[in-house]
């Protein structure tokens, strides 16, 4: 009998299931919770890949927990700065920072930014040395990265939660740039020596200077001895990668000075250059002289320039080809991922000339993660390929306006003289580098050809995929039943599964078994995931809600709707826990709750 539209039986239905909804995730969450281990409320103490000890011949000094440089022999007697800096200056013009100064692109460029202001007097005090707290301020005005690790409960001992840069200095903890001391101290007043501030900055940005750290310092410092020998590695990698700017001699790098706030200035401006955020400084700009030109790691690299029209921008040039230097350059290595996923490295490893607009990894990062996964899986080769076609001119683009790529679709390419600034589309081309067969443009974006529509292949129907509420899966349920009279609504043995469609949808077939076994077809949207608390831990869960078809297997089959909704919370990469409510309008209406675990594929 199909009893679809009992009026009085779908308001019993719909009123279980708003009663047992606001249960099912306590219940679940809570029951997960009590057969797991709370962890431990201690602080993390694991240190990350750079932790050094204090050189034995230094006396009198703490050694650093993570990858800071050694301590001041006084920290008893710590003073707490009542402020930074007044930030009521917003011009991008002081008084004591003349045209002629050597860092004022660099500090007038972040002053735009917001990321360093001056004071009320109309000063910038260029000379004037930076705390750790100040640098940890900036750090946090100009990045934007995402956190790899948590600051303990309480924070740093010597930083009050009312504490003027608390949040910052937090930030910048988090995200991997700065860490703190023995005996959970911060010491925000410290003066932050050049040497630590290169080594926040490369670690934060996890850049790494591979096997040629003797051969780079040797070469671009005379005072390459100076250098503590934690922090090698990382005044490597920040010379490889144009981060570090010495004035007034470029070959002096002062390791162990303190850091002064145009210093700051600079190799901030420099570490957002290498991010894609700002352009590169000009040629022609005196402050461009004090940038430490260093090498790709497995390269010989130099400088020159490109010309496109009547733009001129400075170009490191390098004797590798188009695919050896992206492969062996940090900021490429997902642009190299793509290209050998699409068949193109032969291509690009050919006699040439090509320009490349080369996305780097952070361009990519702002897709979709899905859509950059199914890009790189085979059965999306074809669609990769015309994407990273769409990025190469055969031939050296020499002039503005447009130029057609090797999808046979053309890019319009722009200058603007005043700024020295290129865009390619709506991508800012931030470093040009000239290689032994074409030009690479780093660029900010990646570039979609107007013929592909990257949002299908987030709806694409591909059964047994990860959806976003996470993986497809088969296993055993229990149901308790509420009310009717099919095996829905009675306590009955049940198989369970998802199968993912799309990104957002699924179907879960399952069966309960019983004198009259109920079969559930039902498709659901899965939500976006969220956290919950239970037990003093903290679980994700992956709501769903949805509709299908109930058939009551018996002698008088019956079919009728079905309408779902629940959760499902990961239980690592391998299971997932899962609670639903049912409720199925078949000759009576049968609500049931089915909780089971699900095996991962």
């Amino acid at each position: 009998m199909f009893s679809l539209f009992r009026w009085s039986s779908a308001r019993a239905a719909f009123l279980a299931i708003s009663m047992i909804t606001g249960t099912i995730t306590p219940m679940t969450i809570g029951a997960i919770a009590s057969a797991q281990t709370t962890p431990s409320d201690t602080q993390d103490q694991t240190p990350t890949q750079n932790q050094i000890q204090t050189p034995s011949d230094t006396q009198n000094q703490q050694t650093p927990t993570q990858n800071q440089i050694q301590t001041p022999s006084d920290t008893q007697n710590q003073q707490t700065p009542t402020q930074t800096p007044t930030q009521t200056q917003t011009t991008t013009s002081f008084r004591d920072v003349s045209s002629d100064y050597w860092a004022t692109p660099f500090i007038q460029a972040l002053a735009q930014r917001n990321v360093i202001s001056g004071f009320t007097d109309g000063t910038f005090k260029p000379d004037q040395p930076v705390t750790r707290a100040q640098f940890a301020a900036m750090i946090q005005k100009a990045f934007n990265q995402n956190p790899t690790r948590q600051l303990s409960q309480g924070g740093f001992r010597d930083v009050p939660a009312n504490y003027w840069a608390a949040s910052a200095i937090q930030e910048a903890y988090e995200t991997g740039f700065l860490s703190g001391y023995p005996n959970n101290l911060f010491l925000p007043n410290q003066q932050i020596p050049k040497v630590q501030a290169i080594v926040a900055l490369t670690s934060g940005l996890g850049l790494n200077a591979g096997d040629t750290t003797t051969n780079v310092l040797s070469t671009y410092y005379s005072d390459a001895s100076e250098i503590p020998s934690y922090a090698v590695n990382n005044v490597a990698a920040a010379t490889q990668a144009n981060l570090v700017v010495n004035y007034p001699e470029l070959k002096v790098l002062n390791p162990q000075g303190a850091l002064t706030r145009a210093e700051a200035a600079a190799i901030l401006y420099q570490a957002l250059v290498r991010q894609g955020q700002l352009q590169p400084i000009a040629s022609n700009l005196p402050a461009a002289n004090y940038i430490v030109a260093g090498s790709g790691s497995g390269t010989q690299t130099g400088t020159g320039t490109t010309t496109t029209g009547n733009t001129t921008s400075t170009a490191t040039t390098t004797s590798s080809n188009i695919v050896a230097f992206a492969g062996s350059n940090t900021s490429f290595s997902t642009l190299t991922t793509a290209l050998q996923a699409a068949g193109l490295t032969e291509t690009l490893q050919g006699r040439g000339p090509y320009t490349v607009f080369a996305p780097t990894d952070e361009a990519f990062a702002a897709l979709p993660q899905e859509t950059l996964q199914r890009l790189l899986e085979p059965r999306n080769r074809e669609t990769l390929r015309r994407i990273l076609t769409y990025h190469v001119v055969n031939g050296q683009v020499t002039t503005a306006g447009q130029a057609t790529t090797l999808a046979n679709k053309p890019v319009n390419v722009q200058l603007d003289s005043t700024s020295n600034q290129i865009t390619v589309n709506n991508a800012r081309v931030i470093q040009p580098v000239q290689t032994s067969n074409g030009v690479i443009y780093a660029i900010n974006e990646v570039l979609i050809p107007p013929d592909v529509n990257i949002s299908q292949l987030n709806n694409e129907i591909s059964p047994g995929t990860a959806t976003r509420g996470g993986s497809s899966y088969v296993g055993v349920a229990g149901n308790i039943g509420l009310g009717g009279d099919s095996a829905l609504s009675e306590p009955n043995f049940a198989v369970i599964s998802k199968l993912g469609l799309t990104r957002n949808f699924s179907v879960r077939p399952s069966a309960v078994f019983g004198d009259d076994t109920s079969i559930l077809l039902p498709v659901t949207l899965d939500l976006i995931p969220r956290t919950a608390d239970a037990a003093g831990q903290t679980f994700a869960i992956s709501p769903y809600v949805g509709a299908g078809l109930a058939i009551e297997a018996s002698d008088d089959a019956d079919f009728g709707l079905l309408l779902t909704g629940g959760i499902d919370v990961p239980l690592g990469s391998r299971f997932t826990a899962t609670g639903a409510v049912n409720a199925a309008f078949l000759d009576q209406t049968d609500v049931g709750l089915l909780f089971g675990v699900g095996f991962n594929f």
